[in-house]
């Protein structure tokens, strides 16, 4: 008597199966019965849709799964198994916001950190041009407006940035 349940689950029986079956004819049945009232009101690519829709369930019943999944309902090997499918695919989900958050894959981050490293070695701290001890900066032309001198700034600010 060791290793054997002592509260076995029931196994699905005929009847569970009949049921079911009924249950997915009866939705295809309605289905299809507003697909035809759809198309009664000329609105043929809806009704086709929904006709669609409609067919699914007794597709389902005449391949088998419909029987698979009465004889996976009571299983708790295959609730185990749906359980861990799930974990994966929260895991799954959970890694690539965190890939998105950061700003792409780990191979488009080394590649955007190695275009810093190169933009650094050509010219760390020369934002400006380098200037003697006796040098003067040259003076701004005095014939640019006013407009033009803000949209220099600008221009400044996100070469700056690497923008």
């Amino acid at each position: 008597m060791e290793g054997t349940n002592p509260y076995p689950l029931p196994e699905p029986t005929l009847e569970d199966r009949m049921i079911a079956e009924t249950v997915c004819s009866a939705v295809s049945a309605a289905g299809l019965g507003i697909a035809a009232v759809t198309a009664y009101r000329r609105r043929f690519l809806a009704a086709t849709r929904i006709a669609a829709y409609a067919l699914i369930p007794v597709g389902l019943v005449m391949t088998g799964v419909v029987e698979w999944l009465a004889d996976t309902a009571f299983s708790p090997t295959a609730w185990a198994g749906f359980a861990v499918l799930g974990v994966s695919w929260l895991l799954f989900l959970t890694t690539r916001t965190v890939e998105r958050r950061r700003g792409g894959t780990r191979k488009e981050r080394k590649a955007a950190a190695r275009g810093a490293a190169e933009r650094d070695a050509v010219a760390p701290a020369a934002s400006g041009p380098s200037l003697g001890p006796g040098s003067r900066p040259a003076s701004r032309p005095t014939g640019k407006a006013r407009g033009e001198d803000d949209f220099s700034d600008i221009e400044a600010i996100l070469k700056k940035h690497g923008i």
